[in-house]
């Protein structure tokens, strides 16, 4: 299984850089680019675009192919594939590619990657090879093919010096016998820290949809485990947990012994150096026994996760204009609700809009069209309106514990009637909490002498869906 390439487009559609591909027609890419540009000039949203688009054979005798795409910044990454092959492993490679894009530059955006071009076209033939299949995916080994752009290496480049030929070559600059050097692929040799330390970030993502009613149609959490390892040597390192049953449908790093895991639920790995993810997984509120294996769930069954806010809709619908009335209750009793972003569309011809923004009987937050102003009360709550978009956008920096905010307003259509969304977006971030309460028992380490540091703090993102 093999893509046939990789483009990556600026915001006006021109490609900035593209990978070799396997076809022999140079017009194959083009064909690509033409396709996602003409879909993207005929839909009305760029979110309203097929993320796989067809293309019919350009040659008597060719295979239909597909292009892959994703946006990122102010730029759309293309993958084509064609033959037997999943789209699911181009977007796996565009999301791989992106990551690494990530560790090098920070933010992405066009501007950067055309001031790197030369790094991000050495990225580009050390993670996939002329054949369309990916080769090298891990940063830490790339690091040491690929430098990370920074000013010493452009002065050293425009002098002459050729750096890479040194670090490669395991002499002067480079780490103790240079790239792939090292047995364990996804780890450098001769790492040295002054202070050794690990951090474990456990974010668990919940998404969710509540009907009219306030009724829980469905909600799942997923689960990841950020970890950022600063360790000298090749520590070999044994995680163990309270609660390892609450975890389900786990991916791992490369690093993890499944074998381990399947047998005693723990994770022993040897961990990369820097910032990586240790596993993702599925939280299931209802675990089974470690002992008994779980039967069959019949088909109606569904493990659902509380959601920790409750939202009530009052809209008054007339012949050119509406009324509304917003109120979100925290469930939440020790915790605060952060970064609350509520979104509702008002529809076509929605216009002079008008609200007011308050706790309970506190302060008055206002805003405007398109701004954000917080300066009108203290209540920390604010709105705006997106004329384009058509969307009003409620936002709530903290909300304490039994909190109650609400929103009043209206807005009319002169020409039309009103005819909002029937559903509200609610974003909002936990923090120093989890749904599962996955807890770190210990961390053990054998083959190094050192005493490290261990951190673990947990956090809550979600996004609900609640009709009305």
């Amino acid at each position: 299984m093999a893509i046939d390439g990789l483009i990556l487009l600026d915001n006006t559609g021109r490609p900035i850089i593209q990978s070799g591909f396997r076809s022999t027609s140079t017009a194959y890419p083009l064909l690509h680019v033409d396709a996602v540009n003409n879909a993207l000039s005929k839909a009305p949203r760029p979110g309203d675009v097929d993320p796989v688009i067809y293309l019919s054979a350009f040659n008597f005798g060719d295979a239909p192919s597909a292009c892959c795409h994703v946006p990122c910044g102010d730029m759309r990454f293309l993958c084509p594939i064609s033959g037997n092959v999943d789209p699911l492993f181009g977007f796996a490679f565009l999301q791989t590619f992106i990551d690494i894009l990530h560790e090098y530059f920070g933010n992405l955006s066009a501007a950067t990657l055309k001031d790197n071009f030369d790094v991000v076209y050495q990225l580009l033939e050390e993670t996939l090879d002329s054949g369309g299949h990916p080769l090298t995916t891990s940063p830490n080994a790339l690091r040491d093919i690929v430098l990370p752009p920074s000013l010493l290496n452009k002065l050293l480049n425009v002098a002459g010096a050729n750096i890479n030929t040194t670090i490669n070559s395991g002499s002067g600059l480079g780490a103790a016998g240079g790239p792939f050097s090292s047995p364990i692929p996804w780890r450098k040799a001769g790492l040295k820290y002054t202070s050794n330390e690990i951090y474990f970030d456990v974010i668990e993502d919940l998404k969710a949809i509540v009907n009219r009613n306030g009724v829980l149609l469905s909600s799942n959490v997923f689960g990841m485990i950020e970890t950022n390892a600063k360790l000298s040597g090749t520590p070999d390192c044994l995680l163990t947990f309270t609660n390892p049953q609450v975890l389900a449908d786990c991916a791992f790093h490369p690093c993890v012994r499944l074998h381990r895991w399947a047998r005693d639920r723990t994770f022993s790995f040897v961990p990369p150096d820097g910032k990586f993810i240790l596993a993702e997984y599925r939280y299931t509120p209802n675990p089974p026994s470690l002992s008994t294996p779980r039967p069959p769930a019949p088909p109606v069954a569904k493990d659902t996760v509380p959601i920790p806010f409750v939202v009530k809709v009052n809209f008054d619908l007339q012949d050119h204009s509406a009324n509304f009335d917003i109120t979100l209750t925290s469930r939440l009793s020790a915790r605060s609700l952060e970064n609350l972003v509520i979104e509702l569309n008002l529809g076509e011809g929605a216009s002079a809009i008008k609200c007011i923004a308050s706790r309970g009987a506190g302060g008055l937050g206002r805003g405007g069209v398109n701004s954000l102003d917080v300066g009108g009360g203290n209540s920390g709550a604010s709105w705006a309106f997106d004329s384009k978009k058509r969307v009003l956008k409620w936002e709530i920096s903290n909300a304490p514990p039994l909190s109650s905010w609400n929103l009043r307003g209206s807005f009319s259509t002169p020409s039309i009637a009103p005819h909002p969304s029937h559903a509200l977006l609610v974003q909002f971030d936990i923090q120093s909490y989890t749904f599962s309460s996955l807890k770190v028992e210990q961390l053990k380490i054998t083959g190094e002498t050192y005493k490290l540091y261990k951190g673990v703090r947990g956090r809550v993102i979600g996004s609900v869906e609640w009709r009305w």
